[in-house]
Order: C-alpha cells, then structure tokens, then sequence
C-alpha cells in the first residue's frame, strides 16, 4: 500500500495540510530574473545571448551575468521553498 493512501487521510484528519514546494514560484522568480537581465543588457547596447566570448565580452554584460546569477541563486533558495497553496 503506497504511504500516501495512509498518509493523506491521517493529514486530512488531523488538520495538517499538506504543501508543496514552490516551482511555479521559481518559475515566475526566474523570467523576473531573465526579464531584467535583457533589460541591462539593452541598457548596455548588447544583445541577450548573443555575446560568445567570456574573455571577450565588454565588462557591462560580466555585470549583467554576475547579477543574472545572483538572481537566479536566490530564486532557488528562496522561491523553490515557498509554499505553493
């Protein structure tokens, strides 16, 4: 008998709910972070996605990167452990 054939009736009865982690939450978190990422790059007169190089890119879309990361870092550690109703 599976666990959540049990489980579930005794979580009903008990009045514990049961939550999900956040990945519709992440999700949203991460075209926030993708969002403004295309926006700093236009700001810096690039393109998303379309600079190759690492050694050759201008330092305007490094920063875009570093920030594009931090972001996206902080959606899975934040948005992935909110509780999705």
């Amino acid at each position: 008998m599976r666990f959540s054939k049990i489980a579930l009736p005794l979580f009903a009865l008990s009045g514990i709910s049961l939550v999900y982690a956040g990945p519709i939450a992440y999700g949203l978190c991460q075209t926030g972070c993708n969002t403004v990422a295309v926006a700093c790059y236009a700001g810096a007169g690039l393109t998303f996605g379309t600079v190759v190089a690492a050694a050759a890119a201008p330092a305007a879309a490094i920063a875009c990167n570093v920030a594009l990361g931090t972001c996206s870092a902080t959606c899975a550690t934040v948005a992935l452990l909110a509780p999705t109703p």
